[in-house]
């Protein structure tokens, strides 16, 4: 390659970066979010049609993970059951082969304080309610709320608020809230959420049910889960 040669390829590259970053900066001029507009059992071809976000190429013949190349919300596609996140810099598509099979997702950018997470939060699950969707498995964890007990609770940062959500026969989402250690804002409180939605497995009630079996079995019969033999540590 000669040296002209070389400086247009040098012009051409730095050209294309300036277009892009002059384009990046227009669409946050106007508002506009990058979205990914993705449907649970649609192709990856059909996503990318339907999205404005950019996305990670196509990877045939595998199970694979892909996610968007910028902040983007998620659209999620279906004619009862859509709804809208805001924008997310953690963002997962699961595929088989080109096959949509879940998304894993944090509806945020940064961790966010306590009344900005709830009402994100409260914002999806009113959706939900909208479309149809039924909170599911309440008799371990209930729907999230912007309660004292709630704020009490998610304060304390021992454990994550859950809950469990169910789309008819179609879709089930796993909705949680914790508190974070944000080493940019040390002396905040800060809070993530995050989101998962796939195909109905087992429906959760279902799985209460077991639970619930199997505790009163072992109730009823302690023989059948013997003690766990001593390591000879006394110590907690």
């Amino acid at each position: 390659m000669n040296m002209r040669n070389w400086h247009i390829g040098v012009g051409l590259l730095l050209l294309a970066v300036l277009t892009l970053t002059a384009t990046y900066q227009l669409t946050q001029l106007l508002g506009k979010e990058a979205e990914l507009s993705v449907e649970i059992g649609g192709t990856y071809e059909e996503m990318r049609k339907r999205s404005s976000a950019s996305f990670s190429p196509l990877i045939r013949g595998h199970l694979w993970l892909g996610i968007p190349a910028e902040d983007a919300r998620l659209r999620f596609i279906d004619p009862q059951y859509g709804f809208v996140t805001p924008a997310a810099r953690y963002f997962t598509v699961g595929f088989d082969d080109n096959v949509i099979d879940g998304i894993h997702m944090s509806p945020q950018i940064e961790p966010l304080l306590l009344d900005d997470a709830l009402k994100v939060v409260l914002d999806l699950q009113d959706q939900w309610k909208e479309k149809g969707w039924m909170p599911v498995g309440l008799r371990r964890n209930p729907t999230i709320a912007d309660t004292p007990e709630w704020r009490s609770f998610l304060r304390q940062g021992i454990r994550h608020g859950r809950c469990f959500w169910q789309a008819g026969d179609k879709y089930h989402a796993m909705l949680s809230l914790g508190r974070f250690r944000d080493s940019r804002n040390p002396t905040e409180e800060r809070y993530l959420i995050s989101l998962s939605l796939a195909k109905l497995w087992i429906p959760i009630a279902e799985m209460e049910d077991r639970w619930e079996e199997e505790n009163l079995r072992l109730l009823e019969h302690p023989e059948t889960h013997p003690a766990p033999e001593s390591t000879g540590d006394s110590g907690v």
